[in-house]
């Protein structure tokens, strides 16, 4: 009788932690859905500034045309993006054509002086801080998450109840990976 009382407190046991390993999964995956989100959040603020940018530019560099094209190409190609594979790509593309923007833009000293284009250029470089930081806390809970997976004991009810692991959002290319040379 004991030894009976004994095995049903184990089994509810077993069935209350599995229910709490569950439970404590789907919470992380949560999680790293509202970190997602940020990041598109992020990304789409950058999308809508990026189309005034280029046009407060276009009157200056009329000759530069090729980098305005590029710029719009890139942002046009992020938007368009769908995994998180071919966004990260995108977006790296996209802030590698601002950066020439901005490197054209430094040779016109008439059109570094424009107002417009400060506070474009001002409210640009905040989205790209708070873009690097949603995507180090999604980079985080994606760790959390897939930590949780490959772990024992919850890897049992992960593998048991479908939870895969899930990609980083990183740098494909190496140059930007390269500190830039600073030179006065």
């Amino acid at each position: 009788m004991v030894i009976g009382w004994i095995l049903i407190g184990a089994i509810v046991l077993g069935v209350l932690w599995g229910v709490a390993a569950y439970n404590g999964l789907v919470r992380s995956r949560q999680e790293l859905k509202s970190a997602w989100s940020q990041i598109d959040v992020q990304l789409k603020r950058r999308h809508d500034l990026i189309p005034n940018l280029v046009e407060a530019v276009r009157g200056y560099l009329t000759h530069e045309r090729e980098t305005l094209e590029k710029v719009t190409q890139a942002r046009n190609q992020a938007v368009r993006a769908d995994n998180l594979k071919d966004k990260a790509q995108a977006e790296n593309f996209l802030t590698q054509t601002l950066r020439s923007l901005f490197a054209v833009a430094e040779r016109y000293p008439d059109l570094k002086a424009n107002q417009n284009i400060l506070v474009l250029q001002e409210e640009l470089t905040s989205t790209e801080n708070r873009i690097s930081f949603a995507r180090q806390f999604y980079n985080d809970q994606t760790m959390r998450f897939n930590t949780a997976i490959e772990t024992v004991p919850t890897n049992l009810i992960a593998n048991l109840t479908g939870f895969n692991k899930v990609e980083f959002f990183e740098i494909e290319d190496p140059a930007q990976r390269e500190v830039p040379s600073v030179k006065f």
